[in-house]
């Protein structure tokens, strides 16, 4: 019985010492795989750690750089405003005029609000009225969204802001100034879906302090305000000097035009160099012009008929019964072909110089510049210095062809405008800024009176001649003062023609002060 339990005792012992083999077997695997995990899991979070670290310490390095950056203005980013100039003009044509530049820090200010607005007419009229906005909004401390563009004038043009102007560098190149967004955000856009939002056209030629005591409520009160026109809508003059040397801050630089449209710019303006220097003749001898002013000299009767139907045919055109003979000797007319002839020639103009006409299609076309072309054989246009697949993506765009025609204007030798229309007008001031670059400024009122003496043998071709010449010598885009005329701003000189506060006069340090009568 001893030696049975003995037996049984020792196979019970041997069997539980198995066990425990066993179990401390299983017992030393699991201590180990938790050792291990220990160990991999510092490992991970000395990882997690380092690079946490890492990302810290280059992020903050990042902002410290964009900080010094925009304090010394690093040129590392972004492009400067490419405006056609002499000195400029060789360094695009070799395609390099997009220098490089930090953006400008982003002001910072409470914003009131957010204005939407709607411009009218052409082109040059809407890039004055993009300009006006600008100022205004950043007068007002309120956001400002990318203009629309007129789509239902004469012109049909359905180009968006972005089809003529790089909306990008628009945006970005003032945001020092003012802030600017493609489209409203969209809490804000839900309310002008739903009618929160007040529509108006400001009153014209206004002082800045209009905008701040009675457009300013309207926009704390219904967060959006929509304007519907923008021509003339801030006075010329009179105006703090920021907000004049912001309006042209965003005219000569921050209004760009697209990469398209300087690039055929360009290739347009290296043709017209290849044979030297060349003129540009704004010649507003459009159907639209004649309908719409009522000037009709040199037309037959059918001609005049169709010009005055076409003047009743829009409402739009406020004045429909016009003496075309008492309105050219004010000198409220362009001059016609065969009178911007005669000028030229009176002006000593080189008759073998390349003449590029600035315009839309001329009325009656080749019939009415033939004494023109007799005169100066070299007339060039767009249409024949380019392909016709250069000019596709811009046919049936009247405003992207007047921007190429802006372009090439502010790049010739000499700038003749028979007209002060809007295009006349800004691209003189353009010139100005450029170094008053030579822009002949007709006296349209005294030149018709001194052409009609010479067709009737009343003045020989010296005596014309000679007027002439006198006559203009101080019209040719000198250094002036703008024309003040208290109660009367419609009449006065325009902001966009000479911006002088925002030019270097020659030989002098500061500009002179406006002029008034």
């Amino acid at each position: 019985m001893c030696r049975l339990k003995d037996c049984e005792e020792s196979n019970r012992r041997r069997k539980w010492g198995i066990m425990g083999l066993k179990t401390a077997a299983f017992g030393g695997d699991r201590l180990e795989k938790l050792r291990n995990s220990g160990v991999v899991s510092r490992s991970r979070m000395k990882l997690w750690i380092i690079r946490a670290t890492t990302s810290i310490f280059l992020w903050t390095c990042l902002v410290q750089l964009t900080a010094l950056s925009e304090t010394r203005g690093l040129r590392v980013l972004k492009g400067w405003p490419s405006c056609f100039s002499q000195e400029s003009s060789a360094v695009a044509l070799d395609g390099q005029s997009h220098l490089l530049r930090v953006l400008p820090p982003k002001r910072v200010y409470k914003n009131n609000g957010y204005l939407m607005v709607s411009c009218n007419g052409g082109l040059n009229q809407m890039r004055a009225a993009i300009c006006d906005m600008v100022a205004i909004a950043r007068y007002l401390n309120v956001t400002l969204v990318v203009p629309e563009l007129d789509k239902t004038s004469f012109w049909n043009d359905p180009s968006e802001f972005q089809d003529i102007f790089d909306v990008d560098h628009f945006i970005t190149s003032v945001r020092d100034e003012v802030r600017i967004l493609k489209e409203l955000p969209p809490r804000v856009k839900r309310r002008v879906q739903l009618g929160i939002i007040y529509t108006m056209p400001p009153v014209s030629w206004s002082d800045i302090s209009y905008y701040h005591n009675q457009i300013l409520p309207l926009i704390q009160k219904y967060k959006v305000v929509h304007l519907n026109r923008t021509d003339a809508r801030l006075a010329n003059n009179d105006q703090p000097m920021d907000i004049q040397r912001l309006r042209c801050r965003v005219n000569f630089s921050a209004l760009r035009f697209t990469p398209q449209i300087e690039e055929l710019g360009r290739k347009v303006i290296k043709i017209l160099r290849q044979n030297g220097p060349f003129i540009v003749l704004h010649l507003r001898y459009e159907m639209d012009m004649l309908a719409f002013s009522g000037c009709t000299q040199g037309c037959g009767v059918d001609e005049v008929e169709e010009l005055t139907q076409m003047r009743y045919a829009y409402p739009w055109w406020k004045e429909k019964v016009i003496d075309s003979d008492m309105k050219r000797k004010e000198g409220l007319c362009p001059l016609t072909p065969e009178e911007t002839a005669l000028t030229l020639r009176a002006l000593d103009i080189d008759r073998n110089i390349r003449i590029y006409i600035a315009a839309g299609e001329i009325y009656r076309g080749e019939r009415r510049l033939s004494s023109l072309r007799a005169s100066y054989p070299n007339l060039v246009r767009k249409e024949t210095l380019l392909e016709s697949s250069d000019l596709r993506y811009f046919q049936n765009h009247s405003s992207q062809m007047a921007a190429l025609d802006y372009l090439v204007s502010l790049e010739s030798d000499i700038f003749v405008p028979t007209y002060d229309g809007n295009m006349a007008k800004v691209v003189e001031g353009h010139r100005r800024h450029l170094g008053y670059k030579k822009t002949v400024l007709l006296d349209r009122k005294l030149l018709v009176k001194l052409i009609d003496k010479y067709n009737l043998g009343l003045l020989n071709w010296d005596e014309f001649s000679t007027a002439v010449k006198d006559s203009h010598a101080q019209r040719m885009g000198n250094p002036t003062n703008r024309l003040v005329i208290p109660d009367r701003p419609k009449e006065e000189d325009y902001f966009y023609a000479n911006p002088w506060e925002c030019l270097q006069m020659q030989n002098e340090d500061e500009p002179q002060q406006v002029s008034s009568i």
